[in-house]
């Protein structure tokens, strides 16, 4: 008989904060003491692109903040929030070094190759953030994706043909808009079991929770 799992499927991007933030508040869920009782559980990563519209190669990020928020001066105040809450979780958010903004289909294609079979994307996940967020490597080129699986243990070459194929790509995008169409607008957004929702980066204690009742209603 298989043992009992939680299966948590978590909706984000990799260019979005709070996505970073809510991945270190579920890390503190789970390394929690009261999830101990919790069963295994396994986490699935899956596509939202916050600009699907962004072209292949990029833009400026001033002309990013522009568009988005009307100018540096608005973006910095928001900003600051964000690098506040990321300091609360142990992250030391780079967001004045990011000089363009990536279109992130790509990297989520990345990501889909981590996940193949039975690896693990939580590795590549990590690692596509903090190389945006802390590193400031410009993460919507084939090239820097390829580096980036090499780093993991995975195969460069492999990656790259993965990551610049039309039809994984066509997949990532097809994948995007699914969860759209099940009303996920914002992220980052947990299920887990398929039963319990969250959405945004909420406290380790209430995503905690919503693991115990999601593995309550499933094993009782």
């Amino acid at each position: 008989m298989n043992s009992p799992t939680l299966t948590i499927d978590v909706v984000s991007d990799v260019v979005c904060p709070w996505c970073y933030i809510g991945k270190r508040k579920l890390e503190a869920a789970l390394a929690s003491a009261g999830a101990g009782d919790l069963p295994t559980t396994v986490i699935r990563w899956h596509p939202f692109q916050l600009n699907p519209d962004m072209p292949t190669l990029g833009v400026p990020r001033k002309q990013y903040l522009e568009d988005k928020f009307g100018g540096p001066q608005r973006a910095a105040e928001i900003y600051e929030r964000v690098r506040a809450a990321g300091q609360a979780v142990g992250l030391q958010l780079n967001i004045d070094g990011i000089t363009r903004q990536p279109n992130t289909l790509a990297a989520h294609a990345l990501i889909a190759f981590a996940q193949q079979g039975d690896a693990d994307g939580n590795d590549i996940k990590e690692r596509l953030l903090k190389a945006y967020f802390v590193e400031n490597r410009f993460i919507g080129d084939a090239l820097v994706l390829a580096e980036i699986a090499e780093e993991a243990g995975l195969s460069a070459s492999a990656a790259q043909t993965f990551v610049t194929d039309p039809q994984q790509l066509a997949h990532v995008a097809q994948a995007d808009a699914h969860v759209r169409g099940l009303g996920i607008n914002g992220v980052p957004f947990f299920i887990f079991n398929q039963a319990v929702t969250l959405s945004g980066a909420q406290d380790p204690a209430i995503l905690l929770a919503a693991m115990q009742q999601a593995s309550k209603a499933k094993f009782g």
